[in-house]
Order: structure tokens, then sequence, then C-alpha cells
């Protein structure tokens, strides 16, 4: 039987290796959910557009907000679109149906951020204006991120609180 000492050194170490690896998982669905939420959001704004131009704006914005030139990643354009329509065929009438068509469409897409060598929560965490701040607390933006724009707006850690607490910026919590 170990001592107290080292008893609660390893129960220390076994809890702390737990939190790591919920807290990545935590902020891999969060990163989801969070992309998830914010298309609904935009494809609601742009509902009144024909299809194509309403999916090619948001994809071009998309990937210019992230730093992700085209013609460098041509697979995740076509996936955005692909996911990006099958959002607004959700948003324009929400059923089995359509839901069956963006969890295709989303697994389409995160397979996409794989085969780049990356994924989905990654670059959300690491490119998007709307990151939680806790996100890069998890795990950081790597030095070098090809095509990162800075991101003013995502509010600084706020040390009097938890670390899970640090949000996102106040424009991208609508609806």
């Amino acid at each position: 039987m170990p001592f107290l000492h080292q008893e609660l050194a390893n129960e220390a170490e076994a809890a702390i290796a737990a939190m790591k690896a919920r807290a990545i998982a935590a902020r891999a669905l969060h990163a989801r959910a969070e992309l998830l939420r914010h298309m609904v959001t935009t494809a609601r704004k742009f509902a009144a557009r024909p299809a194509d131009e309403a999916v090619e704006g948001v994809v071009r914005e998309w990937m210019d907000a992230w730093g992700l030139d085209r013609d460098e990643w041509p697979r995740l354009a076509v996936e955005m679109e692909v996911f990006t329509l099958a959002i607004r065929g959700f948003v324009a009438a929400p059923s089995d149906a359509s839901d069956a068509a963006v969890r295709d469409a989303f697994a389409g897409l995160e397979a996409a951020f794989v085969a780049a060598g990356t994924t989905l929560a990654d670059e959300m965490a690491w490119r998007s204006q709307c990151a939680h701040g806790w996100w890069g607390v998890v795990s950081p933006e790597p030095a070098g991120l090809k095509g990162a724009k800075p991101r003013p707006s995502i509010p600084p850690l706020d040390p009097g609180k938890p670390f899970w607490e640090n949000g996102c910026a106040d424009f991208c919590r609508g609806g």
C-alpha cells in the first residue's frame, strides 16, 4: 500500500489526465456545436436569396474569414458548399430528412478537414472570430498557422472566472 503522499499524487495525476482528456473532448464538441449554431443563424439571414448565391456568399465569407484559399483547399470548398446547402435545406424545412442531410454533409466536411491534416474543431477554434476564449487554453493556436488572421474580437481571458466561462464575442451570440 502506498503512503498517503504517494496515493494522493497518483490520484491527482489520474484526475489531471482525465481532466485533460475531457477538456479536449469538450472543446471539440463545443467548437463543432458553435459552428452548427452559427451556420443555422447565417442560413436564416440568407434564406431569401437564391440558393446558389446564398451558398457561394456564405462559403466565400467563411473561407476568407478563416484564411483558407479556395485554390489551395478545393475539397474543403466543395464540402463547405455541400454543408451550407444542407443547412439551408434544414432551415427552410426542418425534418428528419433534412437533419440527415446535414449530418451527412457535416461528416463529409469533417472528413475533408481530416484529409487535409487537421480537424474541423481545431480550425473553428484557431481561425473563427467567434471562438470561445477557453478553447485556446485547452489547445493554443499553433505558431505559424498558415492563413491565420488576427482575431481581436475574441475577448481576453478573465482571470476572475473559471477558464470554461471565457466565451466568445457578443456579436457571435445571436439567435
